[in-house]
């Protein structure tokens, strides 16, 4: 029998070890023959291309030539993407801004924004005179290069280099329409290759005649003007097809250097340089000597620059509306827009002026220098707006961006919060004036003093402060801070914004705009309707085209506050201006709602009130929030109001305040979804739209005032009536 050996694991790691080793080294040895072989039959393939001599420089030149050409094309390449990333297939012709035009109800231009630009002429209706004086001027060989001219590239270098200074330009005219439209006009080499790389792109996309068209659409012509039809409007006064070639001459100058050449800035300058554009037409061949001559003899000359009255405020407002409305894409690549608008000429203008006569008759006495003010229909059109004294010393509109505490102005928006939250609330509700706080913040009225049980509806018009305060705890079902959040979207609702959670903010502490009162009053107005202020009621393209209209009232303005919540506050606000602190604002033989509010420290002043016709809200105070000389809401902000409004209801059919009850004794409770806008006077009529015709409406109004009078006094609580303020007191808050 064999024996059989046995192998220990030692031994058998070694054999691996070593069967291992040898695969290896066999492997990196076939792989190293490999590579000898392989670049031994390279060596000798090349071998059959290798030169000699001249030959040898020849291909040397050659093969870096190709090298460096490559990174160059690569850097040009990676310098014009970003150019590209700016062009949309889609959007590209949308980088032009918006140039306005914006009309009254009637047609009548008000003003412009934007740009002042015009494309609305083919390129067939342009004078012939105009394209060879622009094609004379920028670029001659524009039909025979494909964006980029080479041979004028290079006699510009060298022109330039014999003068040691800048004499010629090199860009075509695809260049600098390049740079129009996607470019800053900063001088770079890397703004110069990105407007080559585009010059070719719009070559390729677009045919000569359309490049010629845009550049004369979109070339700056000074002045804020774009394109020559609109420079002809300003400049010449009349259309660019009417143009005379000594016009067209000066336009074509305005290319070069537009604030330089401008005919209302410097119009010997602006005529040298026409002489300048008729000798190139010569030069080029376009025309001769003898076609130019009368040209040169009669020089063109500009209308005088005249200033229409323009109510910029309001023309800020709608053309901020018209860019989020382009911003949503609702205008494709229509850029020319001509806008018919809500304003009302005349009540614009009599608001202006009634705040301007008592800012210069009563404001010192007030130590006051600024007012703002927004007057609405029920469904938000704008029909008026001041935003300031003088537009010229500051664009800052006080109406739309100031933000400012309404004081007791807001306190409406708590007590409407209290009838929706607070199951049974009703005007007639009784409450109990009394010392109130929360945690260590306290609230007085302006005696320190309290009035004791007394109705919802009085408490609104004697402007109680401890009143909303605990109407607020209220609504939170006993946590005053779960209170002011259903505050909050009580407010959010009626288009007051977000606002800033505080413990005084049921007495207005909070900041809100002149427009975002106005339209907050609208939605009682309009019988608890959406009412967001707005100035757009169509818009068309510059070939007056409809391209955009917003949806009808009745289906933009959707129900966000029970009808029956808003006829409770116009019963409680139309208390203010009959029996309340809003009595200045109370106008003859028309239901008037409304409220008053005066800030801390009498920063600032309000009324905020409106009628089945109109709302309006005025704010006056300081721009530095100074404090005034102790002007309340009472004050001031009514008397204006009541002068806004008494003209805006002179000659028109007056509507019923929704909830409230007659001179017969009905309350009206049809819904106000869209007021039919009042027929427009002419300009004449307009002028005489006053309230002089109103005697017998007047002296109704009077007796009526006497048996609120008596009636208000016969049913007051011991207290005296509260002014619409309330002392700073140390311990107390005072925002009314």
């Amino acid at each position: 029998m064999r024996q059989i050996r046995t192998v220990s694991l030692s031994t058998r790691l070694k054999r691996v070890w070593l069967d291992a080793n040898a695969l290896v080294d066999s492997g990196l040895y076939g792989a190293l023959r490999h590579f000898a072989n392989t670049y031994a039959n390279y060596s000798a393939f090349m071998d059959r291309f290798k030169v000699t001599g001249g030959k040898k420089a020849t291909v040397f030149v050659l093969s870096e030539g190709l090298t460096w050409g490559t990174a160059g094309l690569a850097l040009l390449l990676t310098l014009g993407l970003p150019a590209f990333r700016e062009v949309d297939d889609e959007n590209w012709l949308k980088k032009q801004d918006l140039a306005v035009t914006f009309y009254d109800r009637a047609g009548n231009e008000i003003g412009k924004r934007g740009i002042r630009h015009d494309d609305s002429l083919d390129l067939d209706s342009l004078p012939d005179h105009l394209i060879k004086a622009t094609l004379a001027t920028e670029d001659r060989r524009f039909y025979e290069h494909f964006g980029i001219d080479i041979p004028g590239l290079v006699r510009a270098i060298v022109v330039n280099a014999r003068a040691n200074s800048v004499v010629q330009g090199g860009s075509t005219l695809t260049q600098q329409l390049a740079k129009n439209l996607f470019l800053s006009n900063e001088r770079s080499l890397e703004r110069k290759i990105k407007e080559a790389f585009l010059a070719l792109w719009l070559e390729a996309r677009l045919t000569k005649r359309e490049i010629l068209k845009l550049y004369l659409d979109r070339a700056y012509m000074g002045n804020g003007i774009f394109g020559v039809q609109a420079a002809a409007q300003q400049y010449f006064g009349k259309n660019v097809k009417d143009l005379t070639l000594a016009e067209s001459a000066m336009l074509a100058g305005l290319f070069k250097a537009p604030s330089r050449y401008a005919p209302h800035v410097n119009l010997p300058a602006a005529r040298a340089r026409a002489a300048d554009v008729l000798g190139a037409m010569v030069d080029a061949g376009f025309m001769t000597e003898g076609q130019v001559a009368i040209a040169r003899r009669n020089p063109a000359s500009a209308i005088e620059q005249q200033r229409a009255f323009s109510p910029d405020y309001f023309l800020d407002f709608a053309f901020e509306e018209v860019k989020r409305v382009a911003e949503e894409g609702k205008f494709g690549n229509e850029r020319v827009l001509r806008v018919k608008t809500t304003i009302d000429v005349a009540l614009q203008k009599n608001t202006e002026q009634a705040l301007e006569t008592i800012l210069r008759r009563d404001a010192p006495n007030y130590d006051v220098d600024q007012a703002a003010a927004v007057i609405l229909e029920p469904d938000g059109a704008v029909k008026a707006m001041f935003g300031g004294r003088d537009y010229g010393a500051s664009q800052f509109n006080r109406a739309t961006h100031a933000l400012r505490q309404p004081g007791s102005s807001f306190k409406p928006v708590v007590y409407a919060a209290a009838l929706q939250h607070v199951e049974g609330m009703k005007p007639s509700t009784r409450v109990t004036d009394r010392p109130t706080c929360v945690g260590n913040w306290c609230v007085n009225n302006y005696s320190r003093s309290f009035a004791g049980t007394t109705d919802l509806a009085t408490a609104l018009a004697r402007s109680y402060n401890t009143i909303p305060v605990q109407l607020t705890t209220a609504i939170g079902r006993g946590n005053n801070r779960a209170g002011r959040g259903l505050v909050i979207d009580m407010a959010r609702r009626l288009g007051l914004g977000d606002l800033r959670d505080m413990t005084s903010l049921p007495i207005g502490s909070v900041e809100v705009t002149v427009a975002d009162m106005a339209g907050a009053f609208a939605v009682f107005a309009s019988g608890g309707k959406k009412a967001r202020p707005y100035a757009a009621l169509e818009i068309r393209n510059s070939r007056d085209q409809l391209i955009y209209q917003p949806a009808r009232p009745e289906i933009r303005n959707e129900q966000i506050l029970a009808s029956s919540i808003a006829a409770d506050m116009n019963q409680m606000l139309n208390k203010v201006t009959e029996e309340g602190t809003g009595r200045r604002a109370l106008l003859p033989g028309v239901k008037t709602a409304g409220k008053t509010g005066t800030s801390d420290e009498y920063k600032n002043a309000w009324f905020v009130g409106y009628t089945g016709n109109y709302v309006g809200a005025v704010w006056f105070g300081n721009d530095d929030s100074t404090p005034t000389e102790n002007m309340t809401g009472g004050s001031l902000p009514a008397q204006a109001w009541h002068d806004i409004m008494e003209f805006a209801h002179t000659d028109v059919d007056l509507r019923p305040l929704y909830g409230v009850e007659t001179e017969g004794g009905t309350r009206s409770f049809q819904t106000v979804n869209a007021p039919r806008p009042a027929a427009r006077p002419s300009a004449d009529a307009a002028a005489s739209r006053t309230a002089s015709v109103r005697l017998s409406r007047r002296s109704a109004q009077v007796i009526s005032n006497i048996e609120s009078t008596m009636r208000s006094v016969s049913n007051r609580p011991g207290a005296s009536l509260s002014p619409d303020l309330t002392p700073s007191v140390p311990g107390f808050t005072r925002l009314n």
